[in-house]
Parts: structure tokens; C-alpha cells; sequence
């Protein structure tokens, strides 16, 4: 078994009731044990223009599920949940009900068309870093060789971050 952490990402409909069902989905997953989580944060869009704010969450699991297979298992929970291809012809971003992206899978550096791992941006994200602070706030970036509090404190014009309220 190895550890993951994986974010989640809703701005369409009812975005915590999205994460929420990506949650019961992954614990029905085989192979897929839900450690812990972080609570729900309210977080304007990254790298997309949009006027519906982001929900955001961090999970830690537990898997015997390879990279390539935690991938696949993403993308059925995706589509289960009405996820289309939502990128914009132009390549950007655009809004979606769920997005569930794996941040690290242990300290595994993958670099491959389909997968890459650490998460390229996630040093850039104050959406996936603040989650992340409160469950694995010590966990060592395997490319960067830092903490996530250390990519925190050097985060550049960080994005609005707030705490919403519960636990998934």
C-alpha cells in the first residue's frame, strides 16, 4: 500500500455535494482506502476565467492501486458523476462539477503523456497547497525537496483561499 493525496474540485451545482459523492465513491473503489481529509475551502478559479468560485478538498488515501490505475479509477468517478471533457478549444480550463487531480503518490516522479506526477502546478496552487497544509503539512515535495509549509511561505501572489466550514 502506498499514500496518495488527491484534490477535488467542484464550481457547478451543488460543488460540496459533488466532493462529497467523489468521496463515497472512492470508498467503494477496491484498492482504495480514504485516510483522511481536509476540510472544504472556497477558492477563486486558477488559471480559467469564471465567475463561479471553486470547492476544494484534500484526501490522503491509502491504495495498493498503481499510478496508471488510480488514474482510471479518477476518471470513472469523473464521468460517474457527469464530468465532460471541459477543456475550451483554446486549451484552457473551463468550468466543471468534479475534478479530481492526484497531487503525489508517495514520493514517485512520473513524467509520461498521460500522467504526471508530482502534480506539475501544485506549487503554484494555493487551492491545493492550503488543503493540503492542514492534513501533510511536513510532506516532502519529491521534486522541489520541500515541505508543503515551505512551498506555502513561497508562493507567489497566491490565489483567495478560504476556509468553508466542514470535513467532507
Amino acid at each position: 500500500m502506498v499514500t496518495a493525496y488527491l484534490c477535488l474540485g467542484s464550481n457547478q451545482g451543488d460543488r460540496i455535494g459533488y466532493i462529497q459523492q467523489a468521496a463515497s465513491l472512492f470508498k467503494g473503489t477496491e484498492g482504495i482506502n480514504i485516510v483522511t481529509t481536509s476540510s472544504f475551502y472556497e477558492t477563486e478559479p486558477w488559471g480559467m476565467d469564471s465567475e463561479n468560485l471553486f470547492v476544494n478538498a484534500v484526501m490522503q488515501i491509502s491504495t495498493s492501486l498503481t499510478p496508471d490505475e488510480l488514474l482510471n479509477a479518477i476518471k470513472i468517478i469523473e464521468t460517474t458523476l457527469g464530468r465532460i471533457d471541459d477543456t475550451t478549444a483554446e486549451g484552457t480550463y473551463a468550468d466543471r462539477c468534479i475534478d479530481i487531480d492526484i497531487i503525489f503518490y508517495d514520493d514517485t516522479i512520473i513524467n509520461t503523456p498521460n500522467l504526471t506526477i508530482p502534480h506539475p502546478h501544485f506549487h503554484k496552487r494555493a487551492f491545493m497547497i492550503v488543503p493540503m497544509l492542514e492534513i501533510a503539512q511536513d510532506f516532502i515535495h519529491p521534486v522541489f525537496k520541500k515541505t508543503v509549509s515551505k512551498l506555502y511561505d513561497e508562493l507567489d501572489n497566491p490565489e483567495m483561499v478560504c476556509l468553508y466550514g466542514t470535513r467532507l
